[in-house]
């Protein structure tokens, strides 16, 4: 069967839910054994014990103290997908500088903190890592001037790595369109609380195929970029977007 990651350990950021909940479900399924970290410690509790081969830890991939504390408690890593991150609607004139830190903490300095933890025991493995990115990071969105911002970095810290260490680890970055996921859920309730429906539509419109992606279909993509079937591919970036960019 293609696709396997039998007796390797896989750690997911953002891992209890949306993305990162699917990707942990697809490496489990493949034979992986799973880390879903969270900084919901509760749900990734729960998700580790439903899918099995898994374990929990807690972790605020903005902080170091508490990067350093969960990596203390994984020895060995093969895989690593950084997943976890936050979103902000506005322009550069409705964007504070209090928003913008915040996005560049958890999305990118989060990415920063969680990969150089990992390097060690990637290194060692030679091991591969699958950032998610967006296509926020690839196009001009309206609307999103701080999260274009961080996931055009996301973009820039893969090709980077790849280039660095070309032969040691693979790293590539997957950036996806709009996914019917909790992260869209939580946007709609915030901006357009009274029109979702409408909001919705549009959303699906954005992707010329019509609709939303699915967690599972990037979670298929991540599966792939871990394999064996996937070590000739280091340094790219895959859109998965329904086809927005081609648009």
């Amino acid at each position: 069967m293609p696709f396997r990651l039998d007796n390797r350990v896989a750690m997911v950021t953002g891992g209890a839910s949306g993305i990162g909940e699917a990707t942990c479900r697809a490496f489990a399924e493949a034979g992986a054994r799973v880390i879903v970290a969270d900084l919901n410690a509760d749900a990734a509790a729960r998700l580790a014990m439903e899918i099995g081969k898994a374990r929990a830890v807690a972790m605020d991939i903005g902080n170091e103290t508490s990067v350093e504390a969960a990596f203390a408690q994984v020895e060995h890593l093969d895989v690593l997908v950084n997943n976890a991150g936050i979103g902000l609607v506005g322009s550069i004139e409705e964007t504070s500088v209090e928003d913008f830190n915040r996005l560049m903490m958890v999305n990118v300095t989060g990415v920063y903190l969680v990969t150089k933890a990992a390097m060690p025991r990637l290194l060692e493995s030679k091991g591969s890592v699958i950032n998610i990115g967006s296509v926020a990071g690839v196009v001009g969105i309206k609307k999103r001037f701080a999260y274009c911002a961080t996931k055009g970095a996301v973009v820039a810290m893969t090709r980077q790595l790849a280039v660095e260490y070309p032969q040691q680890i693979r790293v590539n970055c997957i950036c996806p369109g709009t996914v019917d996921s909790p992260f869209v859920e939580s946007y709609l309730e915030k901006y357009h609380k009274h029109e979702k429906d409408k909001v919705r539509q549009e959303l699906n419109q954005r992707q010329p195929i019509g609709r939303l992606g699915r967690p599972d279909e990037i979670a298929n993509l991540a599966l792939y970029l871990a394999s064996d079937e996937a070590a000739f591919v280091t340094g790219s970036i895959v859109s998965i977007d329904g086809g927005w960019t081609a648009a």
